[in-house]
């Protein structure tokens, strides 16, 4: 068997577990009933960068976005993550904080420049959880783009034993997507003087996923669809 037949035998199991995974997730993410919290989507400038934290990713997937990048690290779950977001329509960008950051940083650039917006777990790649990074406020100050703060909640959902305590909502959960205002940031500033922006999103995402979470508990004491739910 010739070297290219087995790199094709070890890529075919990821590809399908990918397609598998994003199938799924198509198909959870159309069943949720969701209720958006904030500024609407049509208000928002763009590019921007969406910023939250790890393990609520889920019910952002039904935010209407414009074409939007996202990172992956060069994990092997991060491998696999990057193939299902780019099923999803994202581009993908490869690095983390951890490993290859300053490439990742210079690609995140690149796409705001050229009109897209970008998604970012701030609190990773490996947590503290809700511990903003100083790489959003860096990112956001030398491309002069705003930060859009965003959290989620569920009514019903499974949560992994993992860091970020991963929650994967139920089929036909009520869910929350709550988003703040834009945080603009001054270009250019100095490494050292972006400390005051970094703890006033983390302070805001902390505001914001209270916020879902209140509103997602009293969703799931409601016995009927409220109004201003947006179906799937």
């Amino acid at each position: 068997m010739d070297q290219r037949r087995r790199g094709f035998l070890r890529r075919w199991p990821a590809a399908f577990a990918a397609w598998l995974l994003a199938v799924l997730a198509r198909l959870l993410v159309r069943t949720l009933r969701v209720t958006f919290l904030g500024p609407p989507p049509a208000v928002l400038p763009h590019p921007c960068i969406y910023a939250f934290a790890h393990g609520r990713q889920v019910p952002l997937l039904r935010w209407p976005r414009p074409r939007t990048a996202v990172l992956a690290s060069l994990s092997r779950d991060g491998r696999l993550q990057a193939r299902v977001m780019r099923r999803f329509g994202f581009e993908v960008l490869d690095g983390s904080s951890s490993r290859g950051g300053a490439r990742a940083l210079a690609g995140a650039l690149e796409r705001l420049r050229r009109g897209l917006d970008l998604a970012l777990a701030v609190d990773g790649p490996r947590g503290p959880r809700g511990v903003v990074k100083p790489g959003v406020a860096y990112l956001a100050s030398r491309s002069g783009r705003p930060v859009i703060p965003m959290s989620s909640a569920c009514a019903r959902a499974w949560r992994l034993g993992s860091w970020d305590r991963f929650t994967i909502p139920r089929p036909f959960s009520r869910v929350v997507v709550a988003v703040g205002e834009p945080l603009v940031v001054p270009e250019n500033v100095p490494l050292e003087d972006l400390e005051p922006t970094r703890l006033a999103l983390e302070r805001e995402l902390g505001r914001l996923a209270i916020l879902a979470e209140d509103r997602a508990e009293s969703l799931a004491r409601r016995p009927r669809r409220s109004a201003k739910e947006v179906g799937a």
